[in-house]
């Protein structure tokens, strides 16, 4: 299956500029192609892989993808679906986040071989163009009734937009061509909402090397869930890539929780499972989505690819024994991570306490009384294990690992007990 063929299967094409061309030559000849990522913050969070998962997909195929950073036009900003222009960063920042993500990136993809990525960094070939040799080489290339036309920029003309953020276009069309000279880069693929500056960038290439010039484009439809939602946004924010931001569990969940609705095109947009799989888990969504096992599937693919098998294991320990109730298997790190959303309290080393009196010291009960009952009725569990005497004392076997008791009031609700 032609790449390209691929793609199509898998619902990932949404435009392109010639899909008769592009299809053509791929089929004949392996291309380098980009996909521009400005280094706004220190991590890539999971829209990202929407872009990056094509590139992958290309790369697995024998072509070279090419990351674009950019140092110089994300030191101005894209101009966004929103009426506010973008807080500039310092090149300080920015060049701190672009090694940031370059480190993220090199556990993605393979950067060696003869089709081995490439990173880039547009700072470095526009930090020493004048202006006017930006103004007389560059910008008289641009017909600025065109670039009025573009969406994205005709969107924002009722609120307003800079002549910084109007420029935009002509920087990012600036990098295609730049890279269709030193990288013989043939493809930019970007989201739906890049689809005017790439077409920028296929004009400039048109204008400075002729009409026979072989460059194109290839937007990615927008990422929906099925209740109409953006794919990667949750009531707690994004989920990151860095494991400090969002843990490899929590990284799991996200995709383990995923609407049998959607889990069927997530199989097929971000892992790397043939046809004949995809259908087999397809068929047991129908037929039996209570197993979840497309869900488990997409969870283990995707926690494996952006973390690793060790992640991926610790994951579903946490998960399992948190399934389960039963958490004496569980490390004091894989206690912290699988509770760190449940309250906290702030235990005392040196003191050994009656349970009653321990759990209303801590205000895990609000009266002797209360925990008395709760206790004797068997509706306190420490540390997984249910505790109804009255009379037990909480003391330093109770920690896990010396840093935390679990305190499990009925079925679910739990209470972390920290210790310094």
């Amino acid at each position: 299956m032609n790449i390209i063929e691929e793609l199509e299967w898998r619902d990932a094409i949404y435009q392109q500029t010639d899909a008769a061309g592009l299809k053509e030559l791929t089929e004949k000849e392996s291309i380098s192609l980009y996909c521009g990522m400005d280094p706004t913050g220190d991590s890539m969070h999971i829209g990202h892989l929407i872009p990056f998962m094509i590139l992958r997909r290309f790369q697995l195929a024998g072509h070279r993808p090419i990351f674009l950073m950019g140092g110089a036009t994300g030191s101005i900003g894209d101009p966004s679906g929103k009426a506010e222009e973008r807080q500039l960063q310092s090149m300080e920042q920015i060049n701190q986040n672009v090694e940031s993500l370059r480190a993220q990136l090199e556990k993605l993809f393979d950067f060696s071989g003869e089709n081995g990525a490439i990173l880039v960094n547009n700072y470095d070939w526009t930090k020493s163009l004048s202006v006017l040799d930006f103004l007389r080489d560059i910008g008289k290339r641009f017909n600025v009734n065109t670039m009025l036309s573009k969406d994205i920029v005709a969107n924002r003309l009722e609120t307003g937009i800079s002549f910084t953020e109007f420029s935009y276009q002509i920087l990012q069309a600036m990098d295609y061509n730049h890279l269709y000279e030193h990288n013989n880069c043939r493809l930019q693929i970007g989201g739906s909402d890049q689809w005017g500056n790439i077409t920028a960038g296929l004009e400039l290439i048109r204008k400075e090397h002729g009409d026979k010039s072989k460059a194109f484009g290839l937007t990615i439809p927008l990422m929906l869930k099925s209740d109409g939602t953006k794919f990667g946004k949750t009531a707690g924010g994004a989920i990151w890539l860095n494991p400090e931001k969002t843990t490899p569990y929590e990284f799991y969940q996200f995709w383990l929780n995923t609407d049998d609705r959607d889990v069927v095109k997530y199989l097929k947009y971000f892992t790397f499972l043939d046809e004949a799989t995809i259908s087999a888990l397809a068929e047991k969504v129908a037929t039996e989505p209570h197993l979840r096992a497309a869900q488990k599937t997409l969870a283990s693919e995707m926690t494996t690819f952006v973390h690793s098998q060790a992640a991926l294991d610790q994951a579903i320990k946490i998960s399992a024994a948190l399934f389960s109730g039963d958490i004496k298997g569980l490390t004091a790190d894989e206690i912290e991570v699988g509770f760190k959303d449940v309250p906290s309290f702030e235990g005392d080393k040196n003191s050994e306490l009656n349970i009653v009196d321990w759990l209303v010291a801590l205000k895990i009960e609000p009266s002797k009384r209360q925990a008395r009952e709760d206790v004797t009725n068997g509706a306190i569990y420490i540390n997984g294990e249910r505790q109804q005497d009255t009379t037990a004392i909480i003391a330093a076997e109770d920690r896990i690992g010396d840093r935390f008791t679990l305190v499990r009031k009925g079925k679910k609700k739990y209470h972390l007990v920290t210790y310094k």
